[in-house]
């Protein structure tokens, strides 16, 4: 997916977001500075604020609130947390093939092993 936020803006969008799913009220910049690790003022959250919402990934429902995701805004935050699940899947299918080959070579040298050591013919299935 091409996407036209940088890391710092999808962050934030993040954090909008979360915080308005869990509170249901508009989410200001001074929320956002506090509640995040990203270490940026207030001023430098409200102009990429701006940036989302020039974007149309969040509005403001009046002057003196802070915002909102719109559904594009939505979309984008699914689309992500998607994108990540289908790495972390990725990463375990991964992960589990290489451990299934792993044991099959062990269990094959076992039976390399048991019958060097009994005389006796092994079978591995």
């Amino acid at each position: 997916m091409v996407r036209e936020l940088d890391e710092r803006k999808l962050k934030i969008l993040k954090a909008i977001i979360k915080n308005y799913l869990d509170t249901g009220e508009p989410v200001g910049s001074r929320t956002i500075s506090k509640d995040t690790d990203l270490n940026l003022s207030s001023a430098t959250i409200r102009n990429e604020m701006a940036d989302l919402e020039e974007l149309g990934y969040i509005i403001q429902p009046h002057t003196s609130a802070g915002r909102i995701p719109t559904d594009k805004g939505y979309r984008l935050y699914v689309d992500i947390l998607l994108e990540d699940k289908t790495q972390e899947v990725d990463d375990m299918k991964n992960i589990l093939i290489e451990k299934a080959d792993k044991l099959e070579n062990l269990l094959k040298q076992v039976a390399k092993l048991l019958a060097a050591n009994t005389n006796y013919a092994t079978m591995v299935t």
